[in-house]
């Protein structure tokens, strides 16, 4: 397909700007002397043979690659890489959050999910953010996300061992071993994470024993120091010994109950820091779930994806599927991004309207995935003029003709925590795992298990505060509440073609659709489509958007009526928009491994043997 010329040239030039900025020396930060230590390199780009590794960080890339290069398989390489991701990325993931995790079988052919969503309690209320003082709800943030109610039984532990016991072929102590090592000698702190621990100082400090371990004598960790985390090696020890059930029916389970019942806090703080209504019964019947995928075709090719209570497969395979009714690649770069732009908002007013946990609701997946469905959301789209927000969404009915739209009006948007990790292998053999985890804001409920040297989730904060029997993402007991989490494997011709994931709360789902858009329709190479300046409609108001995106498209998109919004502020991580972690699948049975080169910090594509 042709590759809209304007596009090109602004990713070209963002690419090469991004690469240079992040293949140079770390630089102190002002105020701060020069860093003792330099962070391992991270190269946002490899190619080899072997099998491949993508994620945020480079020890933990490194660790994933180390695994296949000694005959793992892709399960063992992404447990590993995951397990290592809970040292260095502890903001974002770890044992005490949950994730979805998706598997492509070579011997089968088959693609697999686990479900490891973390679940509310049975005994929760349906006004439990509501402030009983107030009779309003918590103040989102800081309150509500700082606090014992926000935390869900986690499911990170029990996908790892899943995933190990279904499709691994090495044990569970020997993956975490080198997780192990790596929490025991320690990493070096880079600027984003100090960043990071900065801007939740406030929360942390409320919390004793997180302070104690992310904000050591009062500050957050220098550039250049050793960040080490003895207490979270002796963790990964014991469950390597003893297995998960040490974590869900042991001491670890008495802790967690404990902290969520009855949350530290700091007499210096004012947050209300609200208990929660966990119970061992919760810990003890958690389950990661294996769940048949969401799969659409486009283009001629497969794509895979998460089904509920993810929103992530249905919401980018039903915007691909009304994508398809178009030819981007022969479009110009404005008329692209606005049928781009339409399409995710039709979408979102589907997912906001419909999608929640399907144990607990009647998600109509199949008919938001149907061809038929697709046709009448995209004769929504006007070519010449953006549609005022919120849009109604469709009816989902197995009616179709038309443009029919739902008499209801549209859900309101929800929040959810950016601070999310992906990763994404591939084997030597075929095999392939795209796998998106996460502890929801970035710190979770800030609460640190003392002792064990991990941060509990905050993710319940993703049901809707407001109890309303007709929403599909209410609060029940038992329930997971509806993620954004979109871990994707596409297959052409049948066989592994790219996997790919992203961070970014909701955003994530518009952060893989634009991806794929890239890679797919607008001729990118996907360490370009990677690259690429972001911009979110998530069927709001204005378009969310990196300010590169600003720059590059405001003046395209505003004559059909679109108005783009700064992200976040400047020099925060809320004004970047995802963090791609993706491998490509060559012809020549070689790897394209591509990773962020920039936003937080850059991430790290590796290969097991380099330039084969």
């Amino acid at each position: 397909m042709a590759f809209p010329h304007d596009m090109k040239t602004t990713v070209a030039v963002a690419s090469v700007a991004v690469l240079a900025a992040t293949m140079g020396p770390t630089v102190a930060a002002p105020n701060q002397a020069p860093a003792a230590r330099q962070a391992p390199a991270k190269t946002p780009v490899s190619v080899g043979a072997g099998g491949a590794v993508s994620s945020v960080d480079p020890d933990a890339s490194r660790i994933g690659v180390q695994v296949l290069r000694h005959g793992g398989n892709a399960v063992d390489a992404a447990v590993a890489t995951a397990a290592a991701l809970g040292v260095t990325e502890p903001y974002s993931s770890g044992l005490g959050g949950g994730g979805f995790f998706v598997y492509y079988d070579a011997s089968t052919g088959k693609v697999s999910t686990l479900d490891g969503r973390e679940t509310a309690p049975m005994a929760m209320p349906h006004d439990a953010f509501i402030n009983p003082d107030t009779g309003s709800p918590y103040t989102f943030f800081p309150d509500l996300v700082t606090s014992g109610v926000s935390v869900g039984v986690p499911g990170t532990p029990a996908t790892w061992q899943t995933a190990l016991d279904d499709w691994g072929t090495r044990s569970l102590s020997e993956t975490l071993q080198p997780a192990e090592q790596l929490a025991s000698k320690g990493f070096v702190v880079d600027p984003t994470f100090r960043q990071m621990t900065l801007e939740n100082k406030a929360r942390f400090a409320a919390i004793p024993p997180t302070a104690r371990l992310f904000l050591p004598g009062g500050d957050a960790p220098a550039i250049g120091s050793v960040f080490r985390n003895p207490e979270l090696a002796k963790t990964y020890r014991m469950l390597g010994k003893s297995g998960m059930d040490a974590y869900y029916n042991g001491p670890i389970a008495d802790q967690i109950v404990d902290l969520v019942q009855s949350p530290p806090k700091s007499p210096d703080t004012n947050l209300p820091v609200p208990p929660g209504f966990m119970e061992r019964s919760d810990l003890a019947d958690y389950d990661a779930i294996e769940r048949q995928p969401t799969h659409v075709g486009y283009r001629g090719l497969d794509v895979y994806g998460m089904p509920p209570p993810s929103s992530g497969g249905s919401t980018v395979g039903e915007a691909l599927n009304i994508l398809e009714r178009s030819d981007l690649g022969s479009m110009s770069t404005a008329d692209a991004l606005h049928h781009y732009l339409e399409a995710s908002a039709l979408a979102f007013a589907d997912r906001n309207a419909y999608v929640g946990d399907s144990d607990y609701v009647d998600v109509p997946l199949r008919e938001l995935l149907s061809d038929g469905f697709a046709g009448e959301r995209a004769c929504q789209i006007d070519p010449d003029h953006a549609a005022a927000k919120p849009v109604a969404p469709g009816q989902p009915d197995g009616v179709y003709g038309g443009c029919a739209v739902s008499d209801s009006p549209a859900p309101k948007a929800d929040h959810e925590g950016l601070s999310t990790t992906h990763l994404s292998v591939m084997d030597k053999w075929g095999n392939v795992v795209a796998y998106t985890l996460t502890i929801e804001q970035t710190g979770g409920s800030a609460i640190t298990v003392p002792g064990r040297g991990f941060l509990l989730n905050n993710e319940l904060t993703d049901f809707s505060a407001v109890y309303n029997e007709n929403d599909p993402n209410r609060i029940e007991g038992g329930k997971r509440p509806r993620s954004s989490m979109a871990p994707t494997i596409v297959l052409k011709d049948g066989e592994p073609w790219l996997a790919v994931g992203s961070p970014g709360g909701s955003t994530i789902i518009t952060t893989v659709l634009q991806t794929l858009i890239n890679r797919i329709d607008l001729g990118m190479t996907l360490p370009q489509a990677v690259a690429a300046p972001r911009g979110a409609q998530r069927n709001t108001g204005t378009v969310t958007s990196e300010q590169e995106f600003i720059d590059a498209y405001k003046s395209m998109l505003e004559p059909y009526g679109h108005q783009l919004a700064p992200a976040g502020a400047p020099g925060t991580s809320a004004a970047e928009i995802g963090a791609v972690a993706a491998i490509e699948a060559l012809p020549n049975g070689q790897f394209l491994a591509a990773a962020e080169p920039r936003r937080r910090g850059g991430g790290s594509a590796m290969v097991v043997s380099p330039g084969e």
